[in-house]
């Protein structure tokens, strides 16, 4: 086996990979999307020529394409040293990576009640690698691990409790991968040990959360049951009233319908009427588009309205943390929502925020600023990459 490890990471019609070294250094990282669809496509990061998929190439397929393109570039000679996957929904079942057998297979199918879009598409990426690699040792990372540190104020709904104990009604919280990197990078950037680092983490991309992380453990999140709940996001509503479903059946809609509109049709590109995609919101309010100036304006204050929030749960905030594609690059975001944290003790400096915090450490606070604020670009493929090191014989640092 060559001491490589590969991260695989399957979305409902897409395929991430990642080759890391025995260091965790990336090698390279690769992309399949439109999958089971004739627009299918695969590339590799810094290879100018896409990969040849078949018409309509599933995950596995993708997969196995990739990875003979892989080979042959010299990136993967024989067989990785240990292969970590990305699933999205734990439950109650997963408090930590874990190695994947038979047992942790058909916990992870017990789960796909909670994640249905979510899940079984895991595990087909799952059952392809054991495929393609019997003997190497495969490992889940779970979006909701990180999580199940939070206490029973925080994740219960004030709901029958009946629904809880037989159903697993419950805030899980997601993007745990993600925060739990935050605060590693934020207790190095603020020459802290994890154990006393407590962060406000927001999680912006097309997907949006926060965390509260108090001494380097979770203990409050947006997210709940599903990704739904919390912060305005790309295609997602975030928190509406309950109600809604009884108002609209009203009006002729079924759960099916609302349901399709609150996750896809929704958040950013609802009120915009135009896009989820925030650099093509800013634009447009730039040139006098009302509604996505609206759109920009509702995301920064439910984003500053839940930092409020998270603060609840802390004793201490050593700093608030922007990451994702929105948090990492987008100075306007950041700008917007500190304004409303200005009786909180917030403040920015423009000129650090701009430059996305690259030439000061992440640092992008003003010096009369109560807490550090911090740009910090996120890498959950690293984290996957340390658990299955980790969990396959290797060591988690580095």
């Amino acid at each position: 086996m060559e001491d490589v490890i590969l991260v695989v990471n399957c979305g409902s019609s897409s395929l991430k990979l990642a080759l890391f070294d025995q260091h965790h250094r990336r090698r390279t990282s690769a992309l399949a999307d439109s999958l089971n669809t004739e627009d299918a496509f695969a590339r590799i990061d810094g290879v100018e020529e896409k990969v040849a998929l078949p018409s309509s190439a599933s995950h596995r397929e993708a997969l196995e394409a990739l990875v003979s393109r892989f080979r042959d570039l010299g990136l993967m000679t024989s067989e990785p040293r240990a292969i970590g996957h990305r699933v999205v929904h734990g439950g109650e079942a997963f408090k930590e990576a874990t190695v994947i057998d038979d047992s942790a297979l058909r916990s992870i199918q017990a789960c796909a009640g909670l994640a249905p879009l979510h899940n079984p598409v895991n595990l087909s990426g799952i059952a392809a690698t054991r495929l393609m690699f019997p003997a190497v040792p495969q490992v889940a990372v779970f979006d909701t691990a990180y999580h199940q540190t939070l206490p029973q104020r925080a994740y219960l709904y004030a709901l029958p409790e009946a629904w809880y104990r037989e159903w697993g009604v419950r805030r899980y919280g997601f993007h745990g991968t993600s925060h739990y990197f935050m605060a590693l990078e934020a207790a190095r950037l603020l020459n802290r040990t994890l154990a006393t680092t407590s962060v406000i983490s927001a999680h912006l991309g097309n997907g949006c959360s926060i965390a509260a992380i108090r001494d380097g453990i979770s203990v409050d999140t947006s997210m709940g049951l599903t990704p739904l709940e919390g912060l305005v996001m790309g295609t997602r509503s975030g928190d509406v009233d309950p109600g809604i479903f009884d108002f609209l059946s009203t009006k002729g809609l079924c759960t099916e319908e609302v349901h399709q509109a609150l996750n896809h049709q929704s958040g950013l590109l609802g009120v915009s009427g135009q896009t989820n995609d925030m650099r093509s919101l800013c634009e447009l309010a730039d040139h006098g588009h009302k509604p996505s100036a609206l759109a920009i304006d509702i995301f920064c204050f439910r984003l500053a309205k839940y930092v409020g929030a998270m603060m609840a749960s802390l004793s201490q905030l050593d700093a608030l943390v922007f990451t994702g594609g929105i948090g990492e690059n987008s100075a306007r975001v950041r700008q917007k929502t500190v304004e409303h944290l200005h009786l909180m003790g917030f403040k920015i400096r423009a000129d650090f925020n701009e430059a996305n915090g690259q030439y000061t450490d992440g640092h992008i606070e003003d010096n009369g600023s109560r807490f550090a604020i911090l740009v910090i670009p996120t890498d959950e493929e690293l984290v996957i990459a340390r658990e299955a090191s980790r969990l396959s014989g290797g060591t988690g640092a580095g």
